[in-house]
C-alpha cells in the first residue's frame, strides 16, 4: 500500500457543508442584527453584551467543523497537529504588525493555508488563530469572536478558489493576491459593521441611525468605512499581495509537502506484494 505524491486540499463532505453553514448563518445574525434594531433600544449594551453569548455558541460548533471535516475526509490525529502549528504560527506573527498601518503578515499566511487545507480546515484554522493571538496579545473584548468569524471567512474563501488541484505556478499565485487584496478589504469591512452601530458622536453622515431603513445605514455605514479604516486596509492588502508574489511559491510547496506527511486527503493505492 502506497500514498501518491501529490497534496490535496482537503474536500467539503455533507456533514462539513452543514457545520459551515450553520456556523456562517450564526455568525450573519451576530453581525447583521442591529441593522434591525428599533429606536432607542439600548443597542450600545446590548451589542456589547452579546460577545460572550456568541464565543459560547462559536467554540463547540469549530469542534462540530473539525470532528465533521475529520469524519467526511478520514482524516488522523496529525492532521489536527498540523492545524494547531499553523494556528500558533498566525497567532506569533499576528503582533509584528498590530498597530501599524494595517501591516499584517498573518493574513498572508491565512491564504496559503486556506488554499493548502481546504475551506473546512481553513474556516477552524482562521478562527483558532484568531483566538490564540488574542490571548497572546491580551487583545481579548466583545469584538473577539467576531474576529474569530470574520477570520474564519477570510481563509475559508481562500480555500473555495478553484484549481486547488490543478493550478500551479504564477498563475496560482496571482489568483492568490488578487484573492488576499479584496478579501483584506472585505474582513476590515465586515469587522467595522461589529463596531460602527454603536459607537456614538460621530457625524450624522458616518453614524448609524437605528430604526432607519437598512439602505439608508449601509450608505452611512460605506461612508463609514472610507473616512475611518480604508488606509488602514489597504495597508493589510498590499502587504498580502507583496507576500504572496514574493515568498509565495516557497511556502506553498513547503505546506503542501508537510499536508502530505499529515496524510490530508492521500490517495491509497494497493499494490501486490513483489515476489
Amino acid at each position: 500500500m502506497r500514498t501518491s505524491g501529490s497534496a490535496r486540499a482537503v474536500r467539503l463532505g455533507p456533514r462539513s457543508v452543514a457545520a459551515l453553514l450553520l456556523i456562517s448563518v450564526v455568525g450573519v445574525i451576530a453581525f447583521g442584527w442591529p441593522l434591525l434594531a428599533a429606536p432607542g433600544s439600548g443597542l450600545a449594551g446590548a451589542h456589547a453584551q452579546d460577545a460572550p453569548w456568541l464565543l459560547a455558541v462559536l467554540l463547540p460548533l469549530l469542534v462540530a467543523v473539525v470532528v465533521a471535516t475529520i469524519s467526511d475526509a478520514g482524516l488522523d490525529a496529525k492532521a489536527v497537529a498540523m492545524l494547531g502549528v499553523l494556528a500558533a504560527v498566525g497567532a506569533a506573527l499576528r503582533p509584528l504588525g498590530a498597530g501599524t498601518a494595517g501591516l499584517e503578515p498573518m493574513f498572508f499566511l491565512m491564504v496559503l493555508s486556506g488554499r493548502v487545507l481546504g475551506p473546512g480546515f481553513g474556516f477552524v484554522l482562521g478562527a483558532v488563530t484568531m483566538f490564540a493571538s488574542a490571548l497572546l496579545t491580551g487583545g481579548v473584548g466583545p469584538w473577539m469572536p467576531f474576529q474569530m468569524l470574520s477570520m474564519g471567512w477570510f481563509t475559508m474563501g481562500a480555500g473555495l478558489l478553484p484549481g486547488a488541484e490543478r493550478l500551479r505556478g504564477h498563475a496560482e499565485l496571482a489568483m492568490l493576491a488578487a484573492y488576499g487584496f479584496l478579501a483584506a478589504f472585505l474582513y476590515g469591512t465586515v469587522m467595522n459593521l461589529q463596531g460602527w452601530t454603536y459607537i456614538g458622536g460621530m457625524a450624522s453622515g458616518v453614524s448609524f441611525h437605528p430604526g432607519d431603513p437598512v439602505h439608508e445605514n449601509l450608505t452611512r455605514f460605506l461612508a463609514y468605512c472610507v473616512t475611518t479604516s480604508l488606509g488602514w486596509d489597504l495597508g493589510r492588502a498590499t502587504l498580502t499581495v507583496v507576500l504572496t508574489l514574493t515568498i509565495g511559491a516557497t511556502l506553498l510547496k513547503a505546506l503542501r509537502r508537510a499536508t502530505r506527511r499529515a496524510a490530508f486527503e492521500a490517495e491509497v493505492t494497493f499494490e501486490a506484494p513483489r515476489p
